[in-house]
């Protein structure tokens, strides 16, 4: 009898997600109704051209969406753009696209949690922020402890919620074109392009803040562990999820501009698609979008808890991070207990003591470093690395690369206090990394994808 042990299997998660459950967690992960507070704002830099810098960043993310699809056939982990880049770059690289992520990811809930307790402190206005805010992300922890599919479950039922609410605006804001000013009403093509107001310049600079619509799209690729047919699944739900919100928002925000055409007119920007709601659906309208405010808070807190929670137990399984706090999994749920309840309270701690717009204007930085990795690394992997009779220039080197172009372009416009912050973040980031392989000498683990 031979007296070697077999190696310990490392730690997996449950693939019993299918695509419908991949597609309806990056789509409540956006949220259906993303742009709605950002309407108004983007109105105003566009100068009444908020439906095309949606449609233009759209163009971006589904590039890139692409890119994280085929990275995600090769290399089906948890870790999303970490592994990606880490393998299809640099170790090194990877580890801080894997930092850029934290931070973007981080954000997600804790935003969530800042938002969904002072929307329910207005209805309820004599519980204090810090209980409700306590009981937010106290609410998304504990479905997200009980597992991913309950997490998926949960994501159902306020996908439907959600939907109601956004179909019924559909329906009384045509009905409101329609009797206001008839077909010349409901079809124009002003909120895409109107010569008098039409400046490039803005556009960028939109294009910039209305990116934020796709926040979190990549973190579908965190659930590859999680998923049936990672190689086929990722990339089609990226992909949709994308188009999707970009094809479903700019309706919404279409039919906003031409209830209130004139962008000069927004007195309240970041409440200003509330006013719209009022317009054409009255107060039952404009409490039912109050509500769903809150149930898509809700639903993107839960869905941002549950990528960010398998990220910590990527790099905590392959000892970027402590292995014995992030890479535990919960032996009834097959959860990351630990990383789970780490970002719960960091989402509670955060929503007390950091400023909702400055949280917000982080979220791009680490997101769109991140993103332009993913792209270099597909074009490394499947162009550079490839015999020249297997490169596919279209597929393998230009679309990645406008991805990369474009997600370059919104990064450079973000605001330079994000940059500073984020830049910040970076250092403490590459700090780490230097002191964890002793002056970058060594690599750090990555995951095994043997089984696969």
């Amino acid at each position: 009898m031979s007296s070697l042990q077999p190696a310990a299997s490392p730690a997996k998660l449950d693939r019993v997600l299918t695509l419908r459950d991949l597609i309806l967690y990056g789509i409540v992960l956006i949220m259906p109704i993303a742009p709605i507070p950002l309407f108004g704002v983007v109105q105003k830099l566009s100068y009444g051209h908020a439906v095309t810098t949606i449609l233009l960043a759209m163009v971006a993310m589904m590039l890139t969406a692409f890119s994280y699809g085929r990275m995600a056939a090769l290399y089906p982990s948890a870790g999303s753009a970490y592994a990606y880049v880490g393998r299809g770059l640099n170790q090194h690289l990877g580890f801080l696209a894997g930092w850029a992520m934290l931070l973007d990811y981080l954000l997600v809930p804790l935003i969530c949690t800042v938002y969904g307790a002072l929307t329910i402190q207005r209805l309820v206005p004599q519980v204090p922020y810090v209980i409700w805010a306590a009981l937010f992300a106290a609410a998304i922890t504990i479905i997200n402890l009980r597992g991913i599919r309950a997490t998926a479950a949960a994501n159902l039922v306020m996908m439907i919620v959600m939907m109601a609410v956004v179909l019924a605006f559909f329906v009384l804001a045509t009905r409101w074109l329609f009797h206001a000013q008839g077909w010349p009403g409901l079809l124009s093509t002003q909120p895409f392009y109107d010569p008098h107001t039409f400046h490039w310049k803005s556009i960028a600079t939109a294009t910039s803040v209305a990116a934020l619509t796709y926040g979190g799209f990549d973190g579908v690729s965190t659930l590859s562990e999680d998923v049936k047919n990672p190689r086929r699944n990722i990339l089609i739900a990226t992909v949709f999820v994308c188009f999707f919100t970009g094809i479903f928002g700019g309706l919404q925000i279409y039919l906003a501009q031409r209830v209130v055409p004139d962008f000069h007119s927004l007195q309240n920007v970041e409440t200003a698609f509330m006013d719209v709601t009022r317009i054409v659906g009255g107060r039952f309208l404009f409490g039912a979008m109050a509500a769903i405010l809150i149930v898509a808070n809700l639903g993107a807190g839960l869905s941002a808890q549950a990528g960010i929670s398998r990220l910590l137990f990527s790099m905590g399984r392959d000892k970027v991070l402590p292995s014995r706090i992030f890479a535990h999994l919960d032996r009834k749920h097959h959860t990351p207990v630990y990383s789970i309840l780490l970002v719960g309270i960091l989402a509670f701690a955060g929503a007390i003591l950091l400023n909702y717009e400055r949280a917000a204007e982080l979220i791009n930085f680490g997101a769109f470093l991140a993103f332009m990795g993913v792209n270099a690394a597909v074009v490394r992997q499947f162009y550079f690395l490839r015999s020249r009779a297997e490169r596919r220039l279209l597929t393998d080197a230009l679309l990645p690369a406008l991805g990369f172009l474009f997600c370059l372009i919104i990064w450079l416009n973000l605001p330079a206090t994000a940059k500073l912050l984020g830049a910040a973040w970076f250092v403490v980031g590459i700090v780490y990394e230097g002191i964890k392989t002793r002056g970058f000498r060594s690599a750090p683990v990555m995951a095994s994808f043997e089984e696969f």
